[in-house]
């Protein structure tokens, strides 16, 4: 059953003619004809006498009129229920993250957006593997934060932070409190954590890869998390490479730059095309919140 059979049925119950309903309705008396011809097939009843010049209703046709009225208002009722809702949606950015760290920098972004009335609802996707990537490319997330050497090849990347390599370690390691460190240095410090990519980037995977060939297999932990790795460190089971994102460091963490190696670029990667105002400011923002 349609909506298109209910009207025709009504139009013509109320003009007795199929002549004109079919003007009434704009529709040619043969559609006219077949839609009512369908739904009392579908209604098992006769719904009209009909005859070369007279048109009535039978007692089956009378009992209906009723009940096609409330099924039309209520599918018209259900209809401008949904399109309201549909312009009362707020508007949903999928945001997709490596790490809590990664997420964190948001913070302020978001506040900005909320506190200027936004409609603007973040939903988080936080996948530290590769088909955070593909999310992106299916549409379920609109944006994706990334080192530029691990940014989808067919999406446009713009970079936010220029992140130094740096040595994370435990506020009482060893190393916690020097300026700098070189990477001979570290090849002969303790127990090391490392990240495989895309946590970490290519790149500082590489450098890892030197202190790794330098240990044995019982002083590596390889961790599949950013967080398993910060709490490793963390408790002082070991330190690590990270690439240094912008904000300040974790209480009981320090930093410490290594020499001799450039920033990673960090930044934001999204496809290219048509997006909501919405999600330019929050790039905006970011970009204010992170130079």
């Amino acid at each position: 059953m349609n909506t298109t059979q209910l009207e025709c049925f009504l139009e013509v119950a109320n003009c007795l003619n199929f002549s004109r309903a079919a003007e009434r309705l704009r529709l040619t008396q043969p559609a006219v004809s077949h839609q009512i011809k369908s739904l009392e097939d579908e209604l098992g009843v006769k719904l009209f006498y009909r005859t070369s010049k007279t048109v009535r209703l039978t007692q089956e046709g009378y009992l209906y009129i009723p009940y096609a009225g409330d099924i039309l208002k209520l599918a018209g009722l259900s209809l401008a229920r949904l399109r309201e809702c549909r312009t009362e949606q707020p508007f949903r950015l999928g945001i997709g993250c490596r790490s809590t760290e990664q997420m964190a920098l948001l913070r302020g972004a978001l506040v900005r957006l909320r506190q200027e009335g936004t409609s603007l609802l973040p939903v988080f996707r936080l996948i530290p593997f590769e088909s955070l990537e593909n999310l992106l490319l299916e549409g379920d997330i609109q944006i994706m934060f990334t080192y530029e050497e691990t940014a989808p090849k067919n999406g446009v990347y713009r970079q936010l932070a220029a992140c130094p390599v740096a040595c994370l370690c435990g506020a009482d390691h060893p190393l916690a409190e020097r300026m700098e460190v070189t990477l001979e240095e570290l090849k002969e410090t303790g127990q090391l954590a490392v990240c495989r990519p895309p946590v970490c980037p290519p790149s500082l995977f590489a450098i890892q890869s030197q202190l790794v060939t330098a240990r044995g297999p019982g002083e590596v932990f390889f961790c599949e998390h950013q967080e398993a790795f910060t709490f490793l460190v963390e408790a002082g089971f070991a330190f690590g490479l990270t690439a240094a994102l912008p904000g300040p460091v974790r209480e009981g963490l320090r930093q410490i730059p290594l020499a001799g190696y450039p920033p990673l670029s960090f930044g934001a990667a999204y496809l290219p095309g048509d997006h909501d105002p919405q999600f330019w400011r929050f790039l905006r923002y970011l970009e204010e919140d992170l130079e």
